[in-house]
């Protein structure tokens, strides 16, 4: 069956880096566009990053472009998200998922999704 795992979250300082792993099972991420969203406590879940399964392209939220790096390893059929200069406001939970129909922005536009991983960045 279809699962995504995430790991790699933590806590860390405001101006440090991370990087988050979604591996995939079940499908074959080279076949699908691969979303990251984040969900802060009391807020709605939000798209970050999307990379395209066919050609890699890649599109990101304002609010990490330049900061943030997502990519895909297909041999190891897993998605990363690169998180550098990191803030207090990019504090949340972090979900990859697998994109089926619609605005690749769009959560409703996914179909499965991961249990997530947490990450706080303190001031």
């Amino acid at each position: 069956q279809v699962q995504l795992v995430e790991s790699g979250g933590g806590l860390v300082q405001a101006g440090d880096s991370l990087r988050l792993s979604c591996a995939a099972s079940g499908f074959t991420v080279s076949w699908y566009s691969m979303g990251w969203f984040r969900q802060a406590p009391g807020k709605e879940r939000d798209f970050v990053a999307v990379i395209t399964g066919s050609d890699k392209s890649t599109y990101y939220a304002d609010s990490v472009k330049g900061r943030f790096a997502i990519s895909s390893d297909h041999a190891k059929n897993t998605v990363y998200l690169q998180m550098n200069s990191l803030r207090p406001e990019d504090t949340a939970v972090y979900y990859c998922a697998r994109h089926r129909e619609g605005i690749l922005s769009a959560a409703r536009a996914y179909d499965y999704w991961g249990q997530g991983t947490q990450v706080t960045v303190s001031s």
